[in-house]
């Protein structure tokens, strides 16, 4: 289930240094332009003025929605949309013996950051008993076990990828010496076709994310109903070639698209998030790191325009 990150509530009170992330084409929450003690009180010939990331006064159109008590919500929110909102709070104060009147102003920021969730992908490791190292009876069951693994997860629009096997020799107690493939691969869910899935949706990682997630249970159900054949054949010659018992291994991998990142220490909020890259930063490729970029001033920035090397480097 993906989560829905609605920082505190529907409606959001302002405090200081608060980053709000918002996930891509979804509305920000409800930005109200008061704190909790004025809202309590009553208020003279109150005026909001709202300042976006570019600086420019926002007005109400398809996109903003501003309220005539200040509050404010962006619709679609989208990578050049992330920055520093600034809401100007003016109102009065008046002194009823003298009617004497006098303006207050308070400021309100808010940092408001898009996010995607990270694609997922899992590495898988497994073996399996050989009679030796030589041979080509290796290469075929390593061919053989991708195509049927593909097989398994073809309707997902999952495949295997960087599959590679190396041949050991292992030492068993009470068993002697004996010939392993110790096997390794990537289950992706971006098989050629894999938009077919998304239901025309303009983000499809929850798609992607929940049918690569599918084609793990399948391959793990997979090699347990083989160890399930073995550990009723304990009695009986067992083939030279089997997999190795409880020999699966599995781990989740996360990559963000282009111009999204991760960072722990600077989005603790959502330190699993893929973030969208702040300006001084880009990221070209599936990596999980904005990497910094000085000549960079926008947000969710896909390459770095400067062809100085010395003005590029990992965060």
């Amino acid at each position: 289930v993906m989560r829905a990150w609605v920082l505190f509530s529907a409606v959001l009170w302002y405090l200081a240094g608060v980053k709000i992330y918002v996930k891509l084409h979804q509305d920000t929450p409800v930005l109200i332009c008061m704190d909790v003690k004025h809202a309590k009180k009553e208020i003279v010939d109150p005026s909001y003025i709202w300042i976006g990331p570019n600086e420019n006064t926002l007005t109400g159109n398809h996109r903003i929605n501003i309220t005539k008590t200040g509050e404010l919500i962006v619709k679609d929110f989208v990578e050049p949309l992330s920055g520093l909102y600034t809401c100007t709070f003016s109102y009065k104060t008046v002194k009823a013996e003298t009617q004497e009147e006098k303006t207050v102003k308070k400021r309100y920021d808010f940092l408001i950051f898009a996010y995607r969730e990270p694609d997922y992908s899992y590495q898988m490791a497994v073996r399996f008993t050989t009679k030796s190292c030589v041979g080509r009876y290796n290469d075929l069951l390593f061919r053989v076990l991708r195509k049927i693994l593909d097989n398994l997860m073809s309707d997902l629009s999952c495949h295997v990828i960087e599959p590679s096997y190396k041949c050991h020799s292992v030492e068993i107690p009470e068993r002697g010496l004996i010939h392993e493939l110790f096997i390794a691969f990537q289950v992706n869910p971006f098989a050629p076709g894999w938009r077919g899935t998304c239901n025309q949706s303009v983000d499809c990682e929850d798609t992607t994310n929940y049918n690569v997630l599918q084609a793990r249970n399948r391959i793990e159900e997979f090699f347990r109903s083989q160890a399930d054949i073995f550990s009723h054949s304990l009695n009986k010659t067992l083939p030279a070639m089997h997999f190795v018992n409880h020999s699966f291994q599995v781990e989740r991998l996360d990559s963000c698209r282009p111009g999204f990142g991760k960072n722990e220490g600077l989005h603790s909020n959502c330190a699993s998030c893929c973030v969208v890259c702040s300006p001084g930063t880009f990221s070209p490729d599936v990596a999980v790191i904005c990497q910094s970029c000085i000549s960079i001033h926008v947000y969710g920035a896909k390459s770095c325009p400067t062809s100085n090397k010395n003005q590029q480097y990992k965060d």
